[in-house]
C-alpha cells in the first residue's frame, strides 16, 4: 500500500533508517514470495465481467490458506487484501461490486504478512485487450520502476532512484505522481526511508522540490513503485478518503516491488515465481 509523500518524510536522514542482517532478508523472501504469488493467481481471474471484489475474495482466501494474514485489513480502518485501481484511479482503489469491462486497466496491490515480515507489491493487468496507449503507459511504467530499481546499490542515493523513474516516464511524454511515494518495511508496514519518484519538479506556485540525497546502504528494505499518468500529475482523494484518483481522469499506472539492499546491488523480494511481472500474462 502507497505511502503518502511529505517534505517532512523526503528528508529522512541514512541514520533514521534500519539497517537488516541475513536473517531478515530470510523473513522478507518468504513474505515477498507469497505476496508475488496472489499476484500470479489474480491473472487466470482478472477479465471483463469479473467484480473486484471477487478478486479481493480470491487473494483473502489464498493468504489465510497459507496460514499468513493481510497487512491492509484493519490498516486504518481499511476493509480489503488488496487495493484494486482501475483506469484513472490513481491508488487505494477499494474492491467491490464493479464489474471489470473490456479494455480496463488495473493495478492490484496486496500486502502479506509472514512470520511478522510484510511483502508488498503490485501490478498492472488488462480485461480484455487494452488501447494503444494504455498498454505503452503500462509498459513505461513497469521500465520506470525497473530503471529506479536497477540504481540501487551502497553509496547511491534515494534521489538518483527517482532521477530514473522520472527520465524514463517523463521521457516518454507521461507525468510523475508526486503524492504518494515508496516505503521502508520490514516488521513494520511503512517506515524510513520514504522513496519519492522523481529527482525534483517545480509546483504551481514555482517552488523547488527535490529528492533526498540519502544515501542507500547494505541491510535497508524499501519499496519502490512508481505511479505515472497519461495526463497531469495532480491528484485528488475521494470522499472515502483512500480512493486517489487522477484530477484530469487521466489513465494512471502503477508497479511496485519491495527490495533489499546488498552488499553489492539489490534484491528484489517480490519477483514473480511465474515469471509474470508485467502484463499481457499469456
Amino acid at each position: 500500500m502507497t505511502e503518502l509523500a511529505t517534505d517532512a518524510d523526503v528528508e529522512t536522514t541514512a541514520d533514521e533508517i534500519e539497517i537488516h542482517g541475513p536473517e531478515d532478508f530470510a523473513g522478507m523472501r518468504k513474505a515477498g514470495r507469497l505476496a508475488a504469488e496472489c499476484l500470479d493467481m489474480l491473472t487466470a481471474h482478472v477479465a471483463p465481467g469479473v467484480a473486484t471484489q471477487e478478486l479481493d475474495d480470491l487473494v483473502r482466501e489464498m493468504v489465510l490458506d497459507n496460514g499468513a494474514l493481510s497487512a491492509t485489513i484493519g490498516y486504518r480502518g481499511y476493509r480489503h487484501a488488496t487495493c484494486i485501481s482501475l483506469n484513472h484511479v490513481i491508488c487505494h482503489g477499494i474492491p467491490g461490486p464493479k464489474l471489470l469491462k473490456d479494455s480496463d486497466i488495473m493495478n492490484i496491490d496486496v500486502t502479506v504478512i509472514v512470520d511478522g515480515w510484510h511483502g508488498d507489491t503490485s501490478r498492472m493487468y488488462y480485461a480484455g485487450e487494452p488501447k494503444v496507449k494504455a498498454r505503452r503507459l503500462v509498459d513505461t511504467t513497469y521500465e520506470a520502476m525497473m530503471a529506479g530499481i536497477n540504481v540501487v546499490k551502497p553509496g547511491a542515493t534515494l534521489r538518483d532512484i527517482g532521477a530514473a523513474i522520472q527520465a524514463v516516464g517523463e521521457g516518454q511524454g507521461f507525468s510523475i505522481v508526486r503524492d504518494f511515494c515508496g516505503h521502508g518495511l520490514g516488521k513494520v508496514f511503512h517506515s524510513a526511508p520514504s522513496v519519492v519518484h522523481y529527482a525534483e519538479y517545480k509546483d504551481r506556485w514555482g517552488a523547488v522540490h527535490r529528492a533526498a540525497d540519502t544515501e542507500i546502504k547494505a541491510g535497508m528494505f524499501f519499496t519502490i513503485e512508481p505511479m505515472i499518468n497519461d495526463g497531469k500529475p495532480d491528484v485528488k482523494v475521494m470522499k472515502d478518503g483512500w480512493t486517489a484518483v487522477s484530477r484530469d481522469k487521466s489513465l494512471s499506472a502503477q508497479f511496485e516491488h519491495s527490495i533489499g539492499v546488498t552488499e553489492d546491488g539489490f534484491e528484489i523480494f517480490t519477483s514473480s515465481p511465474k515469471g509474470l511481472d508485467k502484463p499481457p500474462y499469456n
